[in-house]
């Protein structure tokens, strides 16, 4: 199940309290003071990884504490600092606090870690209150409360190249050939429910990651059909490729197809339309698709678009087009280095 969202409780550990506590040793006359801090309270540490692909987890458990500290005892022991409560999560989630909606970190490396909620100091013992006037101070500290909070989770996935198009274009068959992906490939709308990762090779140290996007269709940005859910999933990606079925009938028309998938990316955000995309024509070994393709070919070349053709089914043009969106993709990170 890929889910995308979550609201969870985190809690710092208490800090332990101080000691009050006299050295009571014979032959030791006026021993003093000899109470041990409380240990601080643990932290609650949030952390990427990539293994991980959803924040499934923590639908099922919201509630995460960080250990408490011990308190200070006898003979100056300090108590023991608490544990910190570690939670992982997939690259690509950001942190919001769930009252204000302000982001506090945007997990966007594997590895990269946040405290989101600090354990409290533990307390001084009355060893620490000892002066020339107060040589048998009876007073130490409470340990102070750790942070608690309610935040919010949202994951955007960290994809290269997102596959985008209406319902059946044939992504999902595309990430299965391009990629180890085994997504689920049926003949009917919204097959795709949740995108599909996939790792392209290239070669021995190159490699790339693609996202099929569940199919948008017009309205989406509005939240119809599968609607803004996955739109923020394209956001971080580099380059579009955007996918159009060449065999679509019922008067469909493969630019008003591409005109609608980018007014939408366009009411969403300005900044997303303005991507690098790709524009492939799939299904071109169904011959009427192969008419169609050659007919629209030189409209969109009118509209200083290249489109190129492929069969995701039977893979022809496959090769090419990785290669091209290798190309693409290399271009697109040579050019955000330069700005």
């Amino acid at each position: 199940m890929f889910i995308d969202e979550a609201k969870i409780y985190v809690k710092g550990g208490d800090g332990g309290k101080g000691c009050v506590s006299f050295r009571r040793e014979k032959y030791v006359p006026r021993g003093g003071p000899d109470g041990g801090d409380g240990g601080d309270g643990g932290d609650v540490i949030i952390s990427a990884d990539r293994n991980l692909h959803t924040l499934i987890d923590l639908r099922y458990q919201q509630h995460y504490r960080a250990d408490r500290g011990g308190h200070g005892e006898g003979s100056n022991k300090h108590g023991k600092d608490g544990g910190d409560c570690r939670i992982r999560v997939p690259v690509g989630t950001i942190i919001k606090d769930a009252d204000t909606k302000l982001i506090l970190e945007d997990l966007d490396e594997d590895g990269k870690v946040s405290i989101v909620a600090k354990g409290g100091r533990g307390g001084w013992g009355n060893t620490r209150f000892k002066s020339s006037t107060n040589r048998a101070p009876r007073r130490a500290q409470k340990g102070l409360p750790g942070e608690e909070k309610w935040l919010y989770l949202e994951l955007k996935l960290l994809a290269d190249i997102s596959i985008i198009g209406f319902p059946n274009a044939g992504k999902s068959t595309l990430i299965s050939k391009i990629s180890a992906a085994k997504p689920k490939i049926s003949d009917y709308p919204f097959t795709t429910l949740a995108p599909n990762l996939g790792v392209v090779r290239l070669e021995e140290y190159k490699s790339f990651v693609v996202a099929d996007i569940p199919g948008l269709i017009e309205g989406a940005h509005k939240g119809k059909g599968l609607g803004v859910r996955f739109l923020k999933h394209i956001e971080r990606t580099k380059v579009l490729l955007h996918l159009i079925d060449m065999s679509a009938g019922e008067g469909r028309d493969p630019i008003n197809d591409f005109k609608i998938i980018n007014e939408e990316l366009l009411q969403f955000s300005p900044e997303l339309a303005s991507k690098p995309q790709m524009v492939v024509g799939n299904k071109v070994d169904i011959p009427e698709a192969k008419e169609k393709f050659d007919k629209v070919k030189s409209k969109f070349r009118d509209m200083g678009i290249e489109i190129f053709s492929i069969s995701a089914v039977t893979g022809g043009g496959i090769n090419q087009l990785v290669k091209n969106m290798a190309d693409m993709l290399f271009k697109a990170e040579a050019d955000k280095a330069r700005h």
